[in-house]
């Protein structure tokens, strides 16, 4: 009897979780949806264009209509293709894009799994949309796709190293790879937050992680004046949508990263400011990380290959590691 109860209990709460789980992937849909058309707007108003305004008010729904044109469109296979590859690689590009937010903590209830590894679970997981990217490449049958493909793999590889060395130090001063206790242990001004301790840090980690979402200037594996469209030339319609989704996804969980890491999470900038609900303040720096990712886009032109290796290996690595060495020694003299 008791084995059944706990069984039943056990049912209701994985239901439970699961509706969760539909209702934020509807969240995130919507993010997507309008993080397309916002960053469509934020460049034209840079560039003194007027951006999408055509379809609804302000052209509200003009990505929603892109959406539903990629969903009606005929989904093609080149008949020299890799099949089983090729459909599986959009899948594993978004897959774990999507389950990596499951640690992310957004208020000190709001969160889907405290898990006290969270920090190397987002590393390790986000490295599989790697392998979708390659199977994208090598499955087409084209050698555009094939190049873009291991640009990719070069350029996510070489970034990663310096994206988790960046993270040491943080992981050095709270003593914990939990997301929760990292944001606990930030305290409610701004000058405590990590982004001042761990400036150097935060400088490494903005930039690989740019380079980790292949998002200008470091958008090598897509090209389009160079290699037509990269990884993903012969996809279309449904499949095509889910690289795309992938993308912006991980904009919202690098956003999201951000905010946790290095802006305090949910709390305020003042400690006086801290009857304003702590989502709110979460939403804010969201916000702000995301504005700059497409700030970015706006502004930078796309880097050389030879330069962007370069600048990993030789530059942010070298910085990441001093970063380590600097911490190590500040955290041994404050400690005595």
């Amino acid at each position: 009897m008791n084995e059944l109860i706990q069984q039943t209990f056990t049912w209701q709460h994985g239901l439970i979780f699961l509706g969760w789980g539909v209702v934020f992937l509807f969240v995130v849909l919507g993010f997507v949806t309008y993080a397309i058309y916002f960053e469509r707007k934020v460049i034209g108003w840079m560039q003194y264009r007027h951006g999408p305004n055509r379809l609804g008010p302000f052209g509200l729904f003009q990505t929603i209509a892109d959406i539903f044109k990629l969903l009606i469109k005929e989904d093609t296979i080149p008949r020299k293709a890799d099949r089983a590859l090729f459909v599986l690689a959009p899948v594993m590009a978004y897959v774990p894009a999507f389950a990596v937010l499951a640690t992310i903590p957004y208020t000190p209830s709001l969160r889907f799994a405290d898990l006290n590894v969270g920090l190397l679970y987002y590393a390790a997981l986000s490295s599989i949309s790697t392998i979708g990217i390659v199977l994208a490449g090598w499955a087409s049958n084209n050698k555009y796709s094939l190049l873009g493909g291991m640009r990719s793999a070069a350029q996510m590889i070489s970034y990663e190293i310096p994206l988790v060395l960046s993270l040491v130090g943080i992981i050095m001063m709270n003593g914990s790879l939990s997301l929760k206790t990292i944001v606990e242990g930030q305290g409610q001004n701004f000058w405590e937050w990590n982004l001042f301790p761990q400036i150097i840090g935060f400088v490494v980690f903005v930039i690989a992680a740019v380079s980790e979402l292949n998002r200008t200037p470091f958008d090598l594996p897509e090209a389009e004046s160079e290699l037509v469209a990269g990884y993903h030339v012969e996809y279309s319609g449904f499949r095509f949508a889910f690289f795309m989704l992938a993308e912006y996804v991980y904009v919202f969980a690098i956003s999201a990263l951000t905010t946790v890491l290095f802006l305090g999470g949910w709390h305020p900038p003042l400690a006086i400011l801290d009857f304003v609900p702590g989502l709110l303040w979460f939403v804010l720096k969201f916000s702000f990380c995301v504005f700059f990712l497409f700030w970015l886009r706006a502004t930078l032109p796309r880097i050389r290959v030879d330069q962007l290796m370069s600048f990993g290996w030789k530059v942010l690595m070298p910085i990441a590691l001093l970063n380590i060495f600097i911490t190590a020694v500040c955290l041994e003299i404050f400690s005595k």
